[in-house]
């Protein structure tokens, strides 16, 4: 039976480790296969035409073949574009990372959601750190929906009424969304929660839902993050724990 071998795929490295003296394990996330494992053998060598180019946020194309869980890395060209993000942009990366290795199951298309990923890459690269925020929970929110953890953020999601839209409701785990108090600064009024909704749905998803993010920030970002952490059975991502603790050795 003849080996598979995929050309061209559009592609992202998400993590490297070490396999050997010369050659590298990769997970990598593609446009059309997902997540998947590959060995780069002899990428480690100097001589290596990969070794300056297989890095984290770099848009490749990448070729590949087998049928074995690991598959064999046969080609590698960067795609331009941009250099690599440094400081909290770069952290940001490995965040987005962390998520999709901790989340996705390998071997299972999400060509949507990688295109979303791409363009957060952009955002990262780009250095506007005015907009970072607003495209990180754009990303957030739009995972969870592509793989199923999101509920609607138009109902309540145990008793399926409609929302209000002077009532505040919080995203939580296990229970959806619901209603709460007028208090509780990690919530959003049912007007909040629509417009996320409707921007979800767009022809231009990320685009709608990071215009949408920009005006929930302060009360989106701590619901996000637990409902995340929950999903994922951490109580804090590495990448996050990693910036909490750089910012304490900030004099």
């Amino acid at each position: 039976m003849a080996t598979k071998r995929i050309s061209d795929e559009p592609a992202y490295v998400l993590h490297r480790y070490d396999w050997s003296e010369s050659s590298l394990i990769l997970e990598v996330f593609t446009r059309h296969h997902g997540r998947i494992a590959l060995v780069a053998k002899g990428v480690k060598r100097p001589s290596s035409s990969f070794r300056p180019i297989l890095l984290p946020l770099q848009p490749l194309h990448l070729a590949f073949g087998g049928d074995a869980e690991i598959r064999t890395l046969k080609g590698a060209e960067w795609q331009g574009g941009h250099v690599m993000p440094t400081g909290d942009a770069l952290m940001s990366g490995y965040y987005l990372n962390e998520l999709l290795l901790t989340l996705l199951a390998r071997d299972d298309p999400h060509p949507k959601l990688f295109d979303v990923y791409a363009s957060v890459v952009q955002v990262i690269a780009s250095g506007h750190g005015e907009v970072l925020q607003s495209a990180l929970r754009a990303f957030e929110l739009l995972l969870l929906r592509e793989i199923g953890l999101l509920p609607l953020l138009d109902t309540q999601t145990m008793t399926l009424l409609q929302l209000e839209y002077q009532a505040r409701y919080s995203l939580v785990p296990e229970g959806g969304l619901r209603q709460t108090n007028a208090a509780d600064r990690a919530s959003l009024s049912g007007a909040q929660w629509l417009a996320l909704q409707q921007s979800l749905v767009k022809d231009a998803p990320f685009t709608a839902t990071l215009r949408a993010c920009a005006e929930v920030m302060a009360e989106l970002k701590p619901q996000l993050r637990t409902l995340l952490n929950y999903h994922c059975g951490v109580s804090t991502l590495r990448t996050r724990q990693i910036m909490i603790d750089l910012q304490s050795l900030q004099p």
